[in-house]
């Protein structure tokens, strides 16, 4: 009498590359469905299973990245957005330092920029601009919340990551005006670099979970 749908989870991971480019964690489809397409990793939820199970799940099963702890991003709810049946989808997000996604590159797991990234499985384009958009809201006020930098760093080095996030250059002078009443300054400067040293910062406070 009450028709229900299949409910999966799907995994926004995103991070920040040596270079300089925001990243999102993705896999490749395999079977028949959609084969040899790219999206983020995803599952149908198990029967008893918590959201954040199957989402650590996904992570793990498909994409071979472990230890994560994503959190709820938004629900999909579109009756047309899976072409297999009604399928309810919570995107999940998480947002982590490069080091913990360095091992990924396989042929069927990448680590790719966001900017690169287009036409993925279902509506997963439309979740990773959510995530991004999210991840942008975080870091517009606050210096490094999810701690994605190595302490100590340099303004320069904070500047740089911002820029990463925000996809754009950034003023150098508003930037640092607006970001050094957030920081701890430890009174040290950078060792073995050529010119003046840079001084070197702390987070005021440790990364900030994204909120519930």
């Amino acid at each position: 009498d009450y028709p229900r749908p299949s409910v999966a989870v799907d995994v926004a991971v995103l991070t920040v590359s040596p270079v300089g480019d925001l990243c999102v964690l993705l896999v490749r489809r395999s079977g028949k469905h959609r084969h040899n397409t790219w999206q983020l990793p995803g599952t149908f939820l198990h029967k008893r299973e918590t959201l954040a199970d199957a989402a650590r799940r996904a992570l793990l099963t498909k994409a071979e990245v472990d230890g994560l702890d994503p959190v709820q991003l938004c629900v999909l709810d579109d009756p047309g957005r899976d072409d297999r049946g009604w399928v309810l989808s919570v995107a999940h997000l998480d947002v982590v330092p490069w080091t913990r996604l360095a091992n990924a590159g396989t042929p069927d797991v990448r680590v790719s920029p966001v900017t690169q990234v287009s036409r993925l499985a279902f509506d997963h384009d439309h979740i990773l601009a959510l995530a991004v958009e999210r991840l942008r809201a975080e870091y517009r006020y606050v210096p490094d919340p999810r701690g994605l930098l190595d302490e100590p760093f340099t303004l320069l080095e904070l500047q740089r990551l911002h820029e990463a996030v925000f996809g754009r250059d950034l003023p150098k002078d508003s930037f640092r005006r607006r970001m050094e009443p957030t920081l701890h300054d430890t009174g040290r400067t950078q060792a073995g670099v050529v010119g003046k040293p840079a001084r070197l910062f702390l987070r005021s406070s440790g990364p900030r979970p994204l909120p519930q």
